[in-house]
């Protein structure tokens, strides 16, 4: 049951605690939610070891040498499905027999490990006991005789250092052994802080999911909210989306329309600029034909005098007298044709505003949102209900779920384990604490021989003397050796006991460094657990059949582990969509039906927008029929790129005087000069300021800039009005006739708008919910701290560092007990000796008692024997 209730406050948790959050700006036109409330956990399921963990590198090392196969799944996975001791027999199967055989082998290098230190633990005691025994009987070294050799002093020091070297090799050992002791009671003694924060991490994931929830559930007035915005600007939203639609056809026409209307107004100011230039070019021009005309009449008079029929000037007089023809005006403006009843006729069709019926139907046409507000009052007025019983629908049916009662029974169990493991862990405490004073008199063991070994190399070393004879060794000497072999009695005593927490740790600690930790970190575990029908002969997952009672559903421990440990959403994680499918919660069509029925129904009439009139309309072909269209504008134009005067008259006058100057001197030379000089001074004084006055000038350029806007105005003006009116009648016709389809497409595209927010709504709670909410890291975190934190790191890796030290320790006993009983014999005070007389006078091998004043037991004993 209580796994049920975990199961169902998994599904409806809120949102994960995480990281502080980055800032995030959401894309224009999206619904910003926000991030869902999140705390930082306090848990770091991450261990350190710090310097030790060199001893630990060096362990691990160790047992791979000992254990190089890789984690066996498959034979785990046979072992764990096969049945053995059900009936007699089972043992001898064929694939029994092969079963047992590869776990043999795979366990091949501990097997041999624990078979060799069993053998220590057999062979040593027995071993000791019967040296015990040899030495009672004077064997074995027993004797208190040394002989002398002449090596003596080289094996004695070869002795010591080996024992040293013994000795520094346990002392390391012990150090080892003591500082993994220290190390497992250190991180007993920190564990109690980790799991204070493994459990205050679990009631912060149960005590914040009333608030995750509620703010999930209260997004809901984010998109409610957006939709009754739009809704009371259904104007600006739906009614501009229908004017930019119909703004397509009636904007182009109404700006023709527009045009048009000014191009009425530059026809009419164009007509009055030629009529006016005209004029002013017309005068000009009479002035000066008035003048050149008295001119040329004078020059011909002077040409019909007698003295031009003599014979030097006739030719002369001739060519002057058919030049005469040129002093003429070139441009004649007084012959083009008028533009008054064109005039007339615009100034009629001016007196009716065209701008101002245009800008009627643009002010019309800008209505359009106004109409669509006044047309759906009432529909608004209902999707509004629709949306607030929407939101109470979400509301009621999340109170209706027993999040609370599923808290309040998750957190019972929470604080009960957590008062469990309180009311348990002084006990813990003290248990560790017998296992550190155990593991620390295992530690003394050693350390009480290592002491009588260093206190016999050291007394032995300082007090011996090399001229001492074996008999006379000094005090210390001697007590040095009696330490040697104190610490040898000892090692034979102790080192069996040392030798099966060794075995023991070694079995045990090895076997969970490879069959647990390994495996765990590269997840191979898991892959063993989610073996089909390994844990449950009857489950193909055995986690889907314990949440779901469906075994056939995909889920795996390594899967779940893996998410949990990426803190992805338990929802996600678990699969929890068979226990509660949300996507069926989060079905929009069961929210936003009844909102998409309700705008469907709006119905918008534009038929009262009247873009142009028939007045407006026949104001146009009046303007295509004002004639301006007949005018001569070639006519105009080719007076416009004449000059004033056929022929400069500056030039003329003077070739009108070299001409004179070729008659002889008379009156008819000085009368032709002097017309010459009449005609600079008309050109001087008229042609010049005529050309440069600027009225002239002015009157010039206007006439011709008008002329060529009257011609392109008039180009297919029927045409141009024409093709006017039919967009205008084009685009009205789309208001009055097609205008309903416009609004339907546009008021499809509006509720997929307003269903759009809804859609955003649920996709932001379906991503929340499977990567956010209820994320399983605390799990991940609970996982890691039990396994690798205390079982592997606290507990394997000590246990193994601690019997590695031991067991080497352990094994550098036996060269030390050689060692020392070697050395022994060169420190202790012997009770006899080697006595040496000179063999060339048959003494029997021992010196004279008085050559060296020796007493001699045996010799005294030999001579009164004899």
């Amino acid at each position: 049951m209580a796994v049920e209730l975990c199961l169902l406050l998994l599904l409806f948790c809120g949102g994960t605690i995480s990281e502080v959050q980055p800032i995030y700006k959401p894309p224009p036109g999206t619904l910003d939610f926000g991030f869902v409330p999140a705390k930082t956990y306090d848990t770091g399921a991450y261990h350190e070891p710090g310097a030790i963990g060199i001893l630990f590198k060096i362990v691990h090392a160790f047992l791979y040498l000992v254990q190089p196969n890789t984690f066996p799944q498959d034979l785990i996975r046979k072992l764990a499905q096969q049945q053995f001791g059900n009936s007699q027999g089972d043992y001898q199967k064929p694939e029994n027999v092969v079963l047992t055989l590869q776990a043999i082998y795979y366990e091949i290098g501990f097997i041999v490990s624990a078979a060799l230190g069993l053998l220590f633990i057999l062979l040593l005691p027995l071993v000791g006991l019967c040296f015990c025994m040899c030495r009672c009987c004077d064997n074995c070294g027993g004797e208190m005789h040394q002989r002398q050799k002449k090596n003596a002093d080289c094996q004695r020091s070869c002795f010591a250092t080996f024992l040293f070297v013994a000795s520094l090799i346990i002392s390391v050992g012990v150090l080892c052994a003591y500082a993994a002791n220290q190390h497992l009671t250190n991180q007993v003694r920190g564990a109690k802080k980790l799991v204070n924060s493994n459990f205050k991490d679990l009631k912060i994931f149960l005590n914040d999911t009333p608030a995750q929830i509620d703010y999930l559930v209260n997004q809901y007035n984010t998109t409610k909210d957006k939709a009754l915005s739009d809704l009371n600007n259904v104007g600006p939203v739906l009614g501009t989306r229908v004017q930019e639609q119909l703004g397509k056809e009636v904007r182009p026409a109404l700006d023709a329309a527009l045009t048009m209307a000014g191009a009425i107004r530059e026809t009419k100011e164009a007509l009055e600029n030629v009529s006016v230039s005209v004029e002013v070019l017309q005068e000009g021009t009479e002035r000066l034909h008035a003048n050149l005309t008295d001119v040329k009449m004078h020059l011909s008079n002077t040409l019909n005098d007698s003295a031009c029929n003599a014979a030097q000037a006739a030719s002369t007089c001739n060519i002057i007298r058919n030049s005469l023809a040129q002093l003429n005006i070139n441009a004649n403006f007084s012959g083009l044709p008028g533009v008054s009843s064109q005039l007339a006729k615009i100034n009629d069709v001016l007196k009716i505003d065209l701008s101002s019926l245009v800008q009627k139907g643009y002010a019309a046409f800008n209505d359009t949102p106004d109409l669509v507000v006044n047309q759906t009052r009432n529909i608004l007025s209902d999707i509004k209900s629709v949306l607030e019983s929407i939101g109470s629908n979400i509301t009621t049916f999340t109170r209706a779920l027993p999040v609370q009662k599923i808290l309040a029974d998750l957190m019972v169990h929470l604080t009960q384990s957590e008062a469990y493991v309180q009311d348990y862990f002084p006990l813990v405490e003290q248990y560790d604490f017998y296992r550190w004073l155990g593991c620390l008199i295992l530690c003394c063991m050693l350390v009480l021989i290592l002491v009588f070994y260093y206190l016999g190399l050291l007394c032995g070393t300082c007090g011996y003397d090399k001229h001492a004879s074996p008999t006379t060794r000094g005090c210390i000497s001697n007590t040095g050796g009696n330490f040697l072999m104190a610490g040898v009695g000892f090692s034979f005593l102790f080192s069996w006991v040392l030798m099966i927490v060794v075995v023991l740790t070694f079995v045990t600690g090895g076997n969970v460094e490879k069959l647990v930790c390994e495996p765990f970190e590269d997840k191979n575990l898991f892959k063993v657990l989610d073996t089909p029908y390994l844990l449950n002969k009857h489950w193909k997952n055995y986690l889907a059949g314990v949440i779901f009672k469906n075994p056939n559903v995909n889920l795996t421990f390594e899967k779940v582990y893996s998410d949990c440990k990426e803190n992805k959403g338990i929802y996600t994680s678990l699969h929890l969509e068979y226990l509660f499918n949300i996507n069926e919660l989060l079905n929009i069509s069961m929210y936003t039906e009844d909102v998409a029925l309700k705008i469907e129904h709006i119905q918008i009439n534009l038929s009262k927008i009247i873009l142009l009139d028939e007045i407006g309309k026949e104001n146009l072909l009046n303007f295509s029929s004002s004639g301006i269209d007949g005018i001569d504008f070639s006519a105009y134009l080719t007076e416009i790129n004449k000059s004033v005067t056929k022929v400069d008259l500056l030039s003329f006058a003077n070739d009108l005087e070299a001409r004179a100057d070729q008659l002889p001197k008379g009156a008819l030379e000085n009368a032709l000069k002097g017309h010459a000089n009449n005609i600079r001074m008309i050109h001087n004084q008229q042609v010049v300021p005529l050309e440069q006055a600027m009225k002239y000038v002015k009157a010039r350029s206007t006439l011709n800039q008008s002329i060529r806007l009257l011609k392109r105005t008039s180009s297919e003006l029927m045409v141009k009005v024409k093709n006017v009116i039919s967009a205008v009648n084009a685009a009205q016709d789309l208001i009055n006739n097609n205008a309903s389809q416009v609004i339907v497409q546009e008021t499809k595209k509006y509720m997929d708008t307003i269903i759009g927010y809804f859609e955003q709504y649920t996709e932001w709670v379906k991503e929340s919910i499977s990567m956010e909410v209820a994320a399983c890291k605390p799990i991940a975190n609970v996982i890691d701290t039990a396994v690798d934190i205390f079982l592997c790191s606290y507990i394997a890796d000590s246990v193994n560092t601690f019997w590695f030290g031991l067991g080497g320790s352990s094994m550098f006993l036996i060269p030390a007990i050689i060692f020392a009983v070697k050395l022994s014999k060169y420190y202790r005070r012997m009770d006899t000796e080697d006595v040496y007389d000179d063999t060339e006078n048959g003494n029997n091998g021992y010196h004279k008692e008085h050559l060296y004043g020796i007493h001699n037991p045996v010799f005294t004993s030999s001579v009164e024997q004899w």
